[in-house]
Protein backbone atom coordinates (compact mmCIF):
# COMPACT_ATOMS: atom_id res chain seq x y z
CA UNK A 1 0.00 0.00 0.00
CA UNK A 2 1.68 3.03 -1.38
CA UNK A 3 0.87 6.86 -0.05
CA UNK A 4 2.50 9.69 -1.50
CA UNK A 5 2.61 12.59 1.45
CA UNK A 6 4.47 14.87 -1.53
CA UNK A 7 7.44 15.21 -4.08
CA UNK A 8 9.86 14.17 -0.84
CA UNK A 9 7.98 11.57 0.91
CA UNK A 10 6.75 8.52 -0.32
CA UNK A 11 5.44 5.75 2.29
CA UNK A 12 4.99 2.50 1.88
CA UNK A 13 2.70 0.18 4.36
CA UNK A 14 3.49 -3.71 4.13
CA UNK A 15 2.57 -6.62 6.02
CA UNK A 16 5.63 -8.30 7.62
CA UNK A 17 5.10 -11.86 5.80
CA UNK A 18 3.31 -10.68 2.44
CA UNK A 19 5.46 -11.38 -0.68
CA UNK A 20 3.07 -8.74 -2.27
CA UNK A 21 4.53 -6.60 -0.02
CA UNK A 22 8.58 -7.14 -0.85
CA UNK A 23 7.60 -7.03 -4.44
CA UNK A 24 5.72 -3.37 -3.44
CA UNK A 25 8.94 -2.13 -1.82
CA UNK A 26 11.74 -3.38 -4.44
CA UNK A 27 9.21 -1.61 -6.95
CA UNK A 28 8.96 1.75 -5.09
CA UNK A 29 12.38 2.10 -4.55
CA UNK A 30 13.52 1.30 -7.95
CA UNK A 31 11.24 3.58 -9.34
CA UNK A 32 11.72 6.51 -7.72
CA UNK A 33 15.11 6.56 -6.38
CA UNK A 34 15.26 8.37 -3.20
CA UNK A 35 18.12 9.85 -1.67
CA UNK A 36 17.21 7.88 1.76
CA UNK A 37 15.31 4.77 2.07
CA UNK A 38 13.91 4.25 5.41
CA UNK A 39 12.96 1.49 7.56
CA UNK A 40 10.23 1.44 10.56
CA UNK A 41 13.47 -0.49 12.09
CA UNK A 42 15.68 0.19 15.15
CA UNK A 43 19.43 -1.01 15.67
CA UNK A 44 18.29 -4.31 17.53
CA UNK A 45 15.34 -5.09 15.41
CA UNK A 46 17.83 -4.75 12.49
CA UNK A 47 20.59 -6.87 13.87
CA UNK A 48 17.96 -9.51 14.74
CA UNK A 49 16.98 -9.60 11.18
CA UNK A 50 20.62 -9.55 10.01
CA UNK A 51 22.23 -11.83 12.57
CA UNK A 52 21.12 -14.86 13.16
CA UNK A 53 23.42 -16.12 15.17
CA UNK A 54 23.25 -13.87 18.35
CA UNK A 55 20.90 -16.46 20.12
CA UNK A 56 24.23 -18.83 20.50
CA UNK A 57 26.33 -16.33 22.15
CA UNK A 58 23.43 -15.70 24.84
CA UNK A 59 24.96 -16.92 28.40
CA UNK A 60 22.27 -19.45 29.55
CA UNK A 61 22.68 -17.54 33.10
CA UNK A 62 20.30 -14.50 31.11
CA UNK A 63 17.95 -16.89 30.76
CA UNK A 64 17.21 -17.37 34.45
CA UNK A 65 16.25 -13.92 35.51
CA UNK A 66 12.52 -13.73 35.80
CA UNK A 67 11.98 -10.63 33.51
CA UNK A 68 14.35 -12.28 30.89
CA UNK A 69 12.07 -15.33 30.82
CA UNK A 70 9.15 -13.73 30.47
CA UNK A 71 10.42 -11.54 27.85
CA UNK A 72 12.05 -13.87 25.75
CA UNK A 73 9.57 -16.63 25.75
CA UNK A 74 7.01 -13.92 24.21
CA UNK A 75 9.67 -12.93 21.96
CA UNK A 76 10.11 -16.48 20.77
CA UNK A 77 6.66 -17.41 20.42
CA UNK A 78 4.95 -14.68 18.05
CA UNK A 79 8.22 -14.82 16.55
CA UNK A 80 7.39 -18.73 15.55
CA UNK A 81 3.75 -17.80 14.61
CA UNK A 82 5.74 -15.21 11.79
CA UNK A 83 7.92 -17.68 10.98
CA UNK A 84 4.88 -20.50 10.51
CA UNK A 85 2.81 -17.84 8.54
CA UNK A 86 5.93 -16.70 6.25
CA UNK A 87 6.83 -20.50 5.60
CA UNK A 88 3.33 -21.07 4.23
CA UNK A 89 3.27 -17.80 2.12
CA UNK A 90 6.67 -18.11 0.63
CA UNK A 91 8.54 -15.20 2.63
CA UNK A 92 10.70 -14.72 5.93
CA UNK A 93 9.45 -12.51 8.68
CA UNK A 94 10.80 -9.11 7.73
CA UNK A 95 11.94 -9.87 4.09
CA UNK A 96 10.10 -6.66 3.38
CA UNK A 97 12.57 -4.62 5.29
CA UNK A 98 15.56 -6.51 4.08
CA UNK A 99 14.39 -6.29 0.41
CA UNK A 100 14.16 -2.44 0.71
CA UNK A 101 17.58 -2.40 2.61
CA UNK A 102 19.21 -4.37 0.60
CA UNK A 103 17.72 -2.56 -2.94
CA UNK A 104 18.69 0.62 -1.02
CA UNK A 105 22.72 -1.02 -1.14
CA UNK A 106 22.53 -2.17 -4.76
CA UNK A 107 22.03 1.64 -5.72
CA UNK A 108 24.20 2.77 -3.11
CA UNK A 109 21.02 4.64 -1.47
CA UNK A 110 21.37 5.48 2.61
CA UNK A 111 19.62 3.55 5.06
CA UNK A 112 17.97 4.95 7.92
CA UNK A 113 16.62 3.33 10.93
CA UNK A 114 13.86 5.62 11.80
CA UNK A 115 12.19 3.54 14.94
CA UNK A 116 12.72 3.72 18.45
CA UNK A 117 14.88 1.09 20.09
CA UNK A 118 13.03 -1.72 20.72
CA UNK A 119 14.04 -2.08 24.71
CA UNK A 120 13.03 1.41 25.21
CA UNK A 121 9.75 0.89 23.85
CA UNK A 122 9.16 -1.96 26.06
CA UNK A 123 10.18 -0.60 29.23
CA UNK A 124 8.08 2.80 28.73
CA UNK A 125 5.06 0.51 27.89
CA UNK A 126 5.65 -1.55 31.30
CA UNK A 127 6.40 1.59 33.23
CA UNK A 128 3.12 2.99 32.10
CA UNK A 129 0.79 -0.40 32.72
CA UNK A 130 -1.14 -0.77 35.92
CA UNK A 131 -0.54 -4.55 37.46
CA UNK A 132 -4.12 -5.02 36.46
CA UNK A 133 -2.58 -4.22 32.73
CA UNK A 134 0.32 -6.40 33.62
CA UNK A 135 -1.98 -9.21 34.68
CA UNK A 136 -3.99 -9.20 31.91
CA UNK A 137 -1.78 -9.25 28.93
CA UNK A 138 0.42 -12.34 30.85
CA UNK A 139 -2.73 -14.23 31.06
CA UNK A 140 -3.50 -13.37 27.27
CA UNK A 141 -0.37 -14.35 26.42
CA UNK A 142 -0.26 -17.73 28.23
CA UNK A 143 -3.83 -18.26 26.69
CA UNK A 144 -2.44 -17.96 23.02
CA UNK A 145 0.70 -19.85 23.77
CA UNK A 146 -1.40 -22.74 25.60
CA UNK A 147 -3.95 -22.82 22.71
CA UNK A 148 -1.61 -22.37 19.83
CA UNK A 149 -3.66 -23.83 16.77
CA UNK A 150 -1.28 -24.21 13.56
CA UNK A 151 -4.58 -24.71 12.14
CA UNK A 152 -6.28 -21.31 12.71
CA UNK A 153 -2.59 -19.69 10.85
CA UNK A 154 -3.82 -21.17 7.93
CA UNK A 155 -7.68 -19.26 7.74
CA UNK A 156 -5.63 -15.73 7.84
CA UNK A 157 -6.32 -14.13 4.70
CA UNK A 158 -2.88 -11.84 3.87
CA UNK A 159 -5.29 -9.62 1.41
CA UNK A 160 -7.47 -8.45 4.75
CA UNK A 161 -4.42 -7.95 6.84
CA UNK A 162 -3.19 -5.38 4.54
CA UNK A 163 -6.10 -3.53 5.03
CA UNK A 164 -6.05 -0.48 7.29
CA UNK A 165 -9.50 -0.91 9.16
CA UNK A 166 -8.74 -4.70 9.97
CA UNK A 167 -5.20 -3.46 11.40
CA UNK A 168 -7.17 -0.85 13.07
CA UNK A 169 -9.54 -3.40 14.65
CA UNK A 170 -6.50 -5.59 15.94
CA UNK A 171 -5.22 -2.74 17.74
CA UNK A 172 -7.92 -1.58 19.34
CA UNK A 173 -8.66 -4.65 20.91
CA UNK A 174 -5.79 -5.06 22.63
CA UNK A 175 -6.10 -1.43 23.48
CA UNK A 176 -8.83 -2.93 25.45
CA UNK A 177 -6.36 -5.06 26.90
CA UNK A 178 -4.04 -2.70 28.13
CA UNK A 179 -4.96 0.98 27.34
CA UNK A 180 -1.75 2.51 28.39
CA UNK A 181 0.17 0.17 26.50
CA UNK A 182 -1.57 1.11 22.82
CA UNK A 183 -0.40 4.54 23.61
CA UNK A 184 3.50 3.54 23.96
CA UNK A 185 3.48 0.79 21.17
CA UNK A 186 1.10 2.73 18.16
CA UNK A 187 0.83 6.54 19.17
CA UNK A 188 4.43 7.18 20.52
CA UNK A 189 5.67 5.48 17.95
CA UNK A 190 3.45 6.98 14.93
CA UNK A 191 5.22 10.28 15.81
CA UNK A 192 8.69 9.15 16.49
CA UNK A 193 8.75 7.99 13.11
CA UNK A 194 6.88 10.94 11.31
CA UNK A 195 9.30 13.24 12.98
CA UNK A 196 12.39 10.88 12.14
CA UNK A 197 11.15 11.19 8.76
CA UNK A 198 10.07 15.08 8.47
CA UNK A 199 13.91 15.38 9.86
CA UNK A 200 15.45 13.63 7.06
CA UNK A 201 13.00 15.33 4.03
CA UNK A 202 13.85 18.69 6.13
CA UNK A 203 17.54 18.64 4.46
CA UNK A 204 15.85 18.36 0.92
CA UNK A 205 15.90 14.63 0.56
CA UNK A 206 13.86 12.39 -1.14
CA UNK A 207 12.45 9.71 1.07
CA UNK A 208 10.73 5.86 0.44
CA UNK A 209 9.88 5.01 4.19
CA UNK A 210 9.19 1.41 4.38
CA UNK A 211 6.57 0.98 7.19
CA UNK A 212 4.09 -1.55 9.04
CA UNK A 213 0.52 -1.43 7.49
CA UNK A 214 -0.63 -0.70 11.11
CA UNK A 215 1.40 2.12 11.52
CA UNK A 216 0.81 3.69 8.07
CA UNK A 217 -2.51 5.69 8.96
CA UNK A 218 -1.07 7.13 12.06
CA UNK A 219 2.45 8.38 10.18
CA UNK A 220 0.45 9.82 7.27
CA UNK A 221 -1.72 12.02 9.79
CA UNK A 222 1.31 13.34 11.43
CA UNK A 223 3.38 14.17 8.37
CA UNK A 224 0.88 15.72 6.49
CA UNK A 225 0.02 18.16 9.58
CA UNK A 226 2.77 21.21 8.83
CA UNK A 227 2.37 22.18 12.81
CA UNK A 228 3.29 19.02 13.69
CA UNK A 229 6.52 18.45 15.94
CA UNK A 230 7.88 16.40 18.44
CA UNK A 231 10.84 15.91 20.61
CA UNK A 232 12.54 13.04 19.61
CA UNK A 233 14.38 12.52 22.81
CA UNK A 234 11.22 13.23 25.40
CA UNK A 235 10.19 9.65 22.92
CA UNK A 236 13.00 8.27 24.39
CA UNK A 237 12.95 9.22 27.78
CA UNK A 238 11.66 6.30 30.43
CA UNK A 239 9.27 7.52 32.79
CA UNK A 240 10.97 8.21 36.43
CA UNK A 241 10.72 5.03 38.77
CA UNK A 242 7.36 4.94 40.44
CA UNK A 243 7.00 3.18 43.92
CA UNK A 244 8.27 -0.36 43.33
CA UNK A 245 4.88 -2.27 44.18
CA UNK A 246 6.42 -5.49 44.17
CA UNK A 247 9.28 -4.93 45.81
CA UNK A 248 7.43 -3.46 48.60
CA UNK A 249 5.31 -6.49 48.43
CA UNK A 250 8.01 -8.86 48.85
CA UNK A 251 9.50 -6.93 51.84
CA UNK A 252 6.05 -6.99 53.35
CA UNK A 253 5.38 -11.07 52.60
CA UNK A 254 7.98 -12.36 55.16
CA UNK A 255 6.92 -9.40 57.84
CA UNK A 256 3.59 -10.83 57.42
CA UNK A 257 4.44 -14.46 57.58
CA UNK A 258 6.62 -13.63 60.93
CA UNK A 259 3.84 -11.64 62.18
CA UNK A 260 1.34 -14.79 61.78
CA UNK A 261 3.34 -17.71 62.88
CA UNK A 262 4.39 -15.53 65.94
CA UNK A 263 0.74 -14.92 66.83
CA UNK A 264 0.34 -18.33 66.30
CA UNK A 265 3.28 -19.36 68.40
CA UNK A 266 1.96 -16.62 71.49
CA UNK A 267 -1.76 -17.67 71.58
CA UNK A 268 -1.96 -20.99 69.96
CA UNK A 269 1.47 -22.87 71.08
CA UNK A 270 4.41 -24.22 69.09
CA UNK A 271 2.76 -27.25 67.51
CA UNK A 272 -0.19 -25.07 65.98
CA UNK A 273 2.53 -22.57 64.40
CA UNK A 274 4.34 -25.31 63.46
CA UNK A 275 1.36 -26.87 61.93
CA UNK A 276 1.36 -23.57 59.61
CA UNK A 277 4.33 -22.88 58.57
CA UNK A 278 3.71 -26.81 57.64
CA UNK A 279 0.65 -25.70 55.27
CA UNK A 280 2.80 -22.70 54.38
CA UNK A 281 5.55 -25.39 52.86
CA UNK A 282 3.30 -27.37 51.01
CA UNK A 283 0.91 -24.71 49.63
CA UNK A 284 3.56 -22.91 47.75
CA UNK A 285 5.75 -25.73 47.05
CA UNK A 286 3.02 -28.14 45.39
CA UNK A 287 1.96 -24.54 43.88
CA UNK A 288 5.46 -23.89 42.41
CA UNK A 289 5.97 -28.20 41.57
CA UNK A 290 2.94 -27.71 39.27
CA UNK A 291 4.58 -25.10 37.34
CA UNK A 292 7.16 -26.45 37.00
CA UNK A 293 5.83 -30.04 35.90
CA UNK A 294 3.70 -27.87 33.39
CA UNK A 295 6.68 -26.94 32.18
CA UNK A 296 8.07 -30.58 31.32
CA UNK A 297 10.64 -29.90 33.55
CA UNK A 298 13.11 -32.26 34.80
CA UNK A 299 11.94 -34.53 37.77
CA UNK A 300 14.68 -32.90 40.34
CA UNK A 301 13.70 -29.68 39.04
CA UNK A 302 10.24 -30.44 39.94
CA UNK A 303 11.71 -31.14 43.44
CA UNK A 304 13.77 -28.27 43.58
CA UNK A 305 11.18 -26.09 42.83
CA UNK A 306 8.79 -27.59 45.65
CA UNK A 307 11.69 -27.14 48.42
CA UNK A 308 12.55 -23.68 47.08
CA UNK A 309 9.62 -21.81 46.33
CA UNK A 310 8.39 -21.53 50.22
CA UNK A 311 11.94 -20.23 51.16
CA UNK A 312 12.54 -17.91 47.93
CA UNK A 313 9.27 -16.37 48.84
CA UNK A 314 10.63 -14.99 52.05
CA UNK A 315 13.46 -13.52 50.04
CA UNK A 316 12.34 -11.40 47.85
CA UNK A 317 16.44 -11.24 46.52
CA UNK A 318 15.87 -14.72 44.80
CA UNK A 319 12.91 -16.63 42.99
CA UNK A 320 11.86 -20.22 42.85
CA UNK A 321 12.31 -20.07 39.37
CA UNK A 322 15.65 -18.89 38.96
CA UNK A 323 16.33 -22.04 41.76
CA UNK A 324 14.83 -24.62 39.24
CA UNK A 325 15.98 -23.11 36.37
CA UNK A 326 19.51 -23.56 37.22
CA UNK A 327 18.81 -26.79 38.30
CA UNK A 328 17.23 -27.52 34.91
CA UNK A 329 20.24 -25.64 33.09
CA UNK A 330 22.75 -28.21 34.67
CA UNK A 331 20.50 -31.40 34.09
CA UNK A 332 19.34 -30.23 30.66
CA UNK A 333 22.20 -27.96 29.01
CA UNK A 334 20.84 -26.38 26.11
CA UNK A 335 22.97 -27.29 23.27
CA UNK A 336 24.20 -24.62 20.43
CA UNK A 337 21.40 -26.66 18.30
CA UNK A 338 19.04 -25.95 20.77
CA UNK A 339 19.90 -21.62 20.37
CA UNK A 340 20.28 -21.99 16.65
CA UNK A 341 16.54 -23.98 16.78
CA UNK A 342 15.05 -21.04 18.02
CA UNK A 343 15.12 -19.08 14.86
CA UNK A 344 13.37 -21.57 13.12
CA UNK A 345 10.60 -22.77 15.19
CA UNK A 346 7.56 -22.72 13.32
CA UNK A 347 5.42 -25.44 15.18
CA UNK A 348 4.11 -25.57 18.41
CA UNK A 349 5.67 -29.07 18.98
CA UNK A 350 9.25 -27.60 18.33
CA UNK A 351 8.48 -24.58 20.58
CA UNK A 352 7.54 -26.77 23.43
CA UNK A 353 10.23 -29.93 22.97
CA UNK A 354 13.25 -27.03 22.61
CA UNK A 355 15.52 -27.08 25.72
CA UNK A 356 16.21 -23.28 25.64
CA UNK A 357 12.30 -22.70 26.02
CA UNK A 358 11.66 -25.07 28.42
CA UNK A 359 14.22 -24.01 30.65
CA UNK A 360 12.39 -20.72 29.69
CA UNK A 361 8.95 -22.20 30.60
CA UNK A 362 10.35 -23.85 34.29
CA UNK A 363 12.15 -20.06 35.28
CA UNK A 364 8.37 -18.68 34.35
CA UNK A 365 6.42 -21.14 35.52
CA UNK A 366 7.77 -22.21 38.59
CA UNK A 367 7.90 -18.08 39.83
CA UNK A 368 4.00 -17.81 38.46
CA UNK A 369 3.24 -21.10 40.58
CA UNK A 370 4.95 -19.94 44.16
CA UNK A 371 3.16 -16.63 43.28
CA UNK A 372 -0.46 -18.51 43.29
CA UNK A 373 0.79 -20.53 45.88
CA UNK A 374 1.61 -17.24 48.31
CA UNK A 375 -2.10 -15.81 46.87
CA UNK A 376 -3.81 -18.56 48.67
CA UNK A 377 -1.65 -19.28 51.99
CA UNK A 378 -2.27 -16.72 53.22
CA UNK A 379 -5.56 -16.54 53.60
CA UNK A 380 -5.90 -20.03 54.43
CA UNK A 381 -3.48 -19.70 57.42
CA UNK A 382 -5.25 -16.29 58.40
CA UNK A 383 -8.79 -18.35 58.48
CA UNK A 384 -6.90 -21.29 60.91
CA UNK A 385 -6.08 -18.20 63.26
CA UNK A 386 -9.53 -16.74 63.12
CA UNK A 387 -11.23 -20.40 62.30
Amino acid sequence: MQVIIDDKIILIGTAHISQKSVDEVQAAIEMNRPDVVAVELCQRRYDGLTKKDAWENTPVTKLLKSNNAYFLLAQTFLGSIQRKLGKDHGVEPGSEMIAAINDAEKYNIPVELVDRDIAITLKRAWKHMGLREKMRVFWEFMKAMVGFDEDELEDIDFEELLDQDMISTMMEEFGQIAPSVTKVLITERDMFIAQHIKNIAKNGKKVVAVVGAGHLKGIETYLRDDSFSVDLKELERLPKKRVPVFKIIGYLIPVLFAALIGYAFFYKGLEFASMMFVYWFLINGICSAIGTAVARGHPFSILTAFIAAPITSLNPAIAAGWVAGYVEAKLRTPLIKDFKQLSNIESFKDFWNNRVVRLLLVVALANLGSMIGTVIAFPYLTSLLTG
